[in-house]
């Protein structure tokens, strides 16, 4: 069983700072790709960064510049810097990881973390 949970979020003011953490734990051999997603209301779940194993990262266009994603293997933790914050920022944000396990690669979730940005 693997669990993958989120925490870091809460309310900030415009123009402010959060760092979300993702701690992943259970039987894991190891991880390749991690990263986090977000979903607001009346919107689609979608994709704001990714980290691969080795380090490369992708971003939203709408986050770039702004938002840092990183990984600490030894802990099999995935960070989210979030610089600037703009209420159009405020979602849940969900983390992401696949998972290398005895006989199974597959992708897991966590129950999410919200993050509220204020005008």
């Amino acid at each position: 069983q693997v669990q993958l949970v989120e925490s870091g979020g809460g309310l900030v003011q415009a123009g402010g700072s959060l760092r979300l953490s993702c701690v992943a734990s259970g039987s894991i051999f190891n991880i390749n790709g991690m990263g986090w997603h977000r979903h607001a209301p009346g919107k689609q779940r979608e994709l704001v960064a990714r980290i691969t194993s080795g380090g490369s990262t992708n971003y939203a266009n709408s986050v770039k510049g702004r938002f840092t994603i990183s990984r600490d293997n030894a802990k099999n933790t995935v960070y989210l810097q979030m610089n600037s914050l703009k209420p159009e920022d405020t979602a849940v944000y969900y983390c992401a990881a696949d998972i290398i396990g005895p006989g199974y690669v597959l992708p897991h979730w966590g129950k999410g973390t919200l993050v509220t940005v204020s005008s």
